[in-house]
Protein backbone atom coordinates (compact mmCIF):
# COMPACT_ATOMS: atom_id res chain seq x y z
CA UNK A 1 0.00 0.00 0.00
CA UNK A 2 1.18 3.44 -0.81
CA UNK A 3 -0.02 6.98 1.64
CA UNK A 4 -1.75 9.24 -0.26
CA UNK A 5 -2.07 12.90 0.99
CA UNK A 6 -4.67 15.99 0.26
CA UNK A 7 -4.16 19.26 1.54
CA UNK A 8 -5.81 22.48 1.14
CA UNK A 9 -5.29 26.18 2.10
CA UNK A 10 -7.31 29.37 1.74
CA UNK A 11 -5.39 32.28 0.21
CA UNK A 12 -5.22 35.69 1.58
CA UNK A 13 -4.03 37.31 -1.26
CA UNK A 14 -4.15 36.59 -5.05
CA UNK A 15 -1.20 34.20 -5.81
CA UNK A 16 0.00 37.04 -8.70
CA UNK A 17 0.36 39.87 -5.30
CA UNK A 18 3.70 40.97 -3.49
CA UNK A 19 2.05 39.66 -0.03
CA UNK A 20 2.22 35.72 -1.45
CA UNK A 21 5.37 36.14 -3.69
CA UNK A 22 7.49 34.75 -1.63
CA UNK A 23 5.83 31.46 -1.07
CA UNK A 24 4.84 31.11 -4.87
CA UNK A 25 8.80 31.93 -5.71
CA UNK A 26 9.70 29.21 -3.85
CA UNK A 27 6.45 26.50 -5.31
CA UNK A 28 9.20 24.77 -7.66
CA UNK A 29 12.15 24.36 -5.42
CA UNK A 30 10.21 22.89 -2.87
CA UNK A 31 8.45 20.73 -5.07
CA UNK A 32 11.25 20.03 -6.94
CA UNK A 33 12.80 18.65 -3.39
CA UNK A 34 9.60 16.59 -3.11
CA UNK A 35 10.37 14.68 -5.92
CA UNK A 36 13.51 13.72 -4.60
CA UNK A 37 12.85 12.57 -1.78
CA UNK A 38 12.90 9.11 -0.55
CA UNK A 39 9.47 7.47 -1.00
CA UNK A 40 7.95 10.01 -2.97
CA UNK A 41 5.54 8.36 -5.41
CA UNK A 42 3.51 11.32 -7.22
CA UNK A 43 2.25 14.27 -7.26
CA UNK A 44 -1.09 16.40 -8.66
CA UNK A 45 0.53 19.47 -11.11
CA UNK A 46 -0.96 21.17 -14.27
CA UNK A 47 1.14 21.84 -17.50
CA UNK A 48 2.57 24.76 -15.15
CA UNK A 49 4.16 22.15 -12.78
CA UNK A 50 2.10 23.26 -9.88
CA UNK A 51 -1.29 22.70 -8.48
CA UNK A 52 -2.28 26.33 -7.92
CA UNK A 53 -4.18 26.55 -10.85
CA UNK A 54 -6.34 23.34 -10.01
CA UNK A 55 -9.51 24.17 -8.48
CA UNK A 56 -11.07 21.53 -6.66
CA UNK A 57 -13.71 23.97 -4.62
CA UNK A 58 -16.06 26.56 -5.52
CA UNK A 59 -14.17 29.19 -3.51
CA UNK A 60 -11.15 30.06 -6.39
CA UNK A 61 -9.19 31.06 -3.39
CA UNK A 62 -8.27 27.36 -1.82
CA UNK A 63 -5.45 25.88 -3.37
CA UNK A 64 -4.58 21.89 -3.45
CA UNK A 65 -1.45 20.04 -2.81
CA UNK A 66 -2.26 16.36 -3.44
CA UNK A 67 0.69 13.63 -3.79
CA UNK A 68 1.58 10.18 -3.32
CA UNK A 69 4.05 8.43 -0.88
CA UNK A 70 5.31 4.92 -0.05
CA UNK A 71 5.32 5.65 3.65
CA UNK A 72 4.02 7.79 6.42
CA UNK A 73 7.70 8.46 7.53
CA UNK A 74 8.59 9.39 3.78
CA UNK A 75 6.08 12.74 4.18
CA UNK A 76 6.56 13.42 7.33
CA UNK A 77 10.42 13.78 6.38
CA UNK A 78 10.14 15.55 3.46
CA UNK A 79 7.11 18.10 5.62
CA UNK A 80 9.35 18.23 8.25
CA UNK A 81 12.90 17.81 7.68
CA UNK A 82 13.87 20.07 4.46
CA UNK A 83 13.09 22.85 3.44
CA UNK A 84 9.50 22.70 3.08
CA UNK A 85 9.39 23.23 7.01
CA UNK A 86 10.49 27.01 6.47
CA UNK A 87 7.04 27.31 4.74
CA UNK A 88 4.82 25.24 6.82
CA UNK A 89 5.97 27.47 9.57
CA UNK A 90 5.27 30.43 7.78
CA UNK A 91 1.40 28.98 6.78
CA UNK A 92 -0.27 32.00 8.60
CA UNK A 93 1.39 34.67 6.71
CA UNK A 94 -0.27 33.43 3.84
CA UNK A 95 -3.79 31.87 4.33
CA UNK A 96 -6.67 31.81 6.15
CA UNK A 97 -7.32 29.85 8.81
CA UNK A 98 -9.87 26.85 8.23
CA UNK A 99 -11.67 25.87 11.11
CA UNK A 100 -12.14 22.24 9.62
CA UNK A 101 -9.57 19.38 8.84
CA UNK A 102 -7.31 21.07 5.74
CA UNK A 103 -5.62 17.81 5.08
CA UNK A 104 -6.23 14.38 5.18
CA UNK A 105 -4.15 10.89 4.74
CA UNK A 106 -5.46 7.45 3.28
CA UNK A 107 -3.89 4.09 1.85
CA UNK A 108 -4.43 3.22 -1.36
CA UNK A 109 -3.27 0.51 -3.70
CA UNK A 110 0.37 0.24 -4.98
CA UNK A 111 0.24 2.07 -8.55
CA UNK A 112 -2.72 3.65 -7.94
CA UNK A 113 -3.56 7.41 -8.92
CA UNK A 114 -5.60 8.89 -7.02
CA UNK A 115 -8.13 11.45 -8.30
CA UNK A 116 -8.73 14.86 -7.17
CA UNK A 117 -12.90 13.66 -6.51
CA UNK A 118 -11.65 10.70 -4.35
CA UNK A 119 -9.04 12.90 -2.79
CA UNK A 120 -12.06 15.31 -1.85
CA UNK A 121 -14.73 12.76 -0.66
CA UNK A 122 -11.83 11.77 1.61
CA UNK A 123 -11.53 14.87 3.42
CA UNK A 124 -15.18 15.70 3.36
CA UNK A 125 -15.15 11.95 4.90
CA UNK A 126 -12.67 12.87 7.45
CA UNK A 127 -14.70 15.77 8.40
CA UNK A 128 -17.89 14.00 8.81
CA UNK A 129 -16.58 10.62 10.28
CA UNK A 130 -13.79 11.75 12.24
CA UNK A 131 -10.27 9.99 11.79
CA UNK A 132 -10.61 6.09 10.46
CA UNK A 133 -8.68 4.05 8.50
CA UNK A 134 -9.90 5.08 5.90
CA UNK A 135 -9.19 8.49 6.11
CA UNK A 136 -6.48 10.19 8.80
CA UNK A 137 -4.35 12.38 9.65
CA UNK A 138 -1.10 12.46 11.48
CA UNK A 139 -2.77 12.69 14.96
CA UNK A 140 -4.08 8.97 14.30
CA UNK A 141 -1.64 7.52 11.93
CA UNK A 142 -3.53 4.38 10.73
CA UNK A 143 -1.28 1.57 8.94
CA UNK A 144 -2.04 -0.35 5.93
CA UNK A 145 -2.79 -3.32 7.53
CA UNK A 146 -5.60 -1.05 10.25
CA UNK A 147 -7.01 -0.32 6.49
CA UNK A 148 -7.08 -3.31 5.39
CA UNK A 149 -8.66 -5.16 8.34
CA UNK A 150 -11.01 -2.84 8.08
CA UNK A 151 -12.15 -3.32 4.67
CA UNK A 152 -12.64 -7.36 5.25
Amino acid sequence: MHLAQLNIAKAKYSLESTEIKEFVDNLDPVNRIAESSSGFIWRLKDDSGNATEIQAFSDPNIIVNMSVWDSVDALKNFMFRTHHKDFLSRKKEWFFEIPEDTYVLWWIPVGHIPSLEEAVEKLEYLRSNGETPKAFSFKCNFSATEFILSNT
